[in-house]
């Protein structure tokens, strides 16, 4: 974590290479509207507030979230001046993401079962099926 005063800007370089991004990427989330940097001449210049909305972005995207709902959190955070609404929208989503995760672990669940019973059939009938002798396998 950096130890900048909160007055601090960044270049894209900068937020790229904290983030691990490249600049290419911070450019697009840019085009998406989910970063709005200042312009100094034809150079970007990003704020803690872009820095912030770049951490959350990210963790949403591990979350598994939309670029649509991490937006709308983000946006609802800006519409409030607060993040009680934020928050609570975000309670939601993470219940909607859980309940759909868990679905998920349910139906991947039932098929490694099938796929252990079709094993099972498989090895047994191979055990019952006599190996077809050399020289007949030439014909």
């Amino acid at each position: 974590m950096s130890s900048r005063p909160p007055s601090t800007t960044y270049t894209i370089s900068d937020l790229a290479k904290e983030f691990a991004l490249t600049t290419r990427a911070i450019r697009f989330y840019e085009d998406e509207g989910l970063l709005a940097p200042l312009r100094s001449g034809r150079h970007r210049v990003y704020g803690e507030r872009d820095r912030v909305r770049i951490k959350l972005l990210l963790r949403g995207k591990r979350l598994g979230l939309s670029l649509s709902e991490i937006r709308e959190l983000l946006d609802l955070y800006d519409a409030t001046g607060g993040e009680r609404p934020q928050l609570v929208k975000f309670l939601e989503v993470l219940a909607a993401r859980r309940a759909m995760l868990e679905q998920q672990r349910e139906d991947i669940s039932f098929v490694l079962d099938e796929i252990d019973a079709l094993e099972r059939q498989c090895r047994k009938r191979l055990r019952n099926t006599p190996a077809k002798p050399a020289n007949l396998a030439d014909d």
